[in-house]
């Protein structure tokens, strides 16, 4: 049991000595101790390290890219497009959140994270909406008929003459 313990503990040894990369986040162990006799931590959540920014462009080019609730409604991009596509929006959102911020405290960085996220997230329905008008959406015809006629028929009303 004891051997466990210690490949468990040189597990997160390796993960903080490479500087927390494997999760995303850089963590640096400060010289200070605390009051516990532990070595004192800094995690940073902001900026991503790169390989969590390659990681999100790699989830948005398969979003893109193969059926999803985006590719329902507006269309598949082709892998060569979804690829730019995604790799711009990133770019983008990265530089919106970053713009000029610098994160001095975790509080401040999960703030910057957050808006990274939503940046992406506009962007990518943005994107879709823009590029998916040239680009035919998914169906397996009934669905599709049934929610453009949702869109465009006036609320209906259910068996007791309610409107919905």
């Amino acid at each position: 049991m004891a051997e466990d313990s210690s490949s468990t503990v040189t597990g997160v040894d390796e993960t903080l000595s490479n500087g927390g990369e494997e999760h995303g986040a850089e963590v640096s162990p400060n010289l200070n101790t605390s009051a516990d006799g532990f070595p004192s931590m800094t995690l940073n959540i902001w900026p991503p390290s790169q390989r969590s920014r390659d990681a999100v462009i790699q989830r948005l080019i398969e979003t893109l890219s193969t059926p999803s609730v985006l590719s329902k409604r507006y269309g598949v991009l082709p892998p060569a497009e979804a690829s730019s596509t995604a790799r711009l929006i990133e770019e983008e959102a990265f530089a919106a959140a970053a713009d000029g911020a610098c994160a001095t405290s975790v509080e401040e960085g999960v703030i910057l994270l957050q808006k990274y996220s939503k940046e992406i997230s506009r962007r990518a329905i943005g994107a879709v909406k823009e590029k998916g008008s040239t680009v035919p959406p998914l169906s397996n015809g009934a669905d599709n008929a049934a929610s453009v006629s949702d869109e465009s028929a006036p609320p209906s009303a259910d068996a007791d003459g309610e409107s919905s």
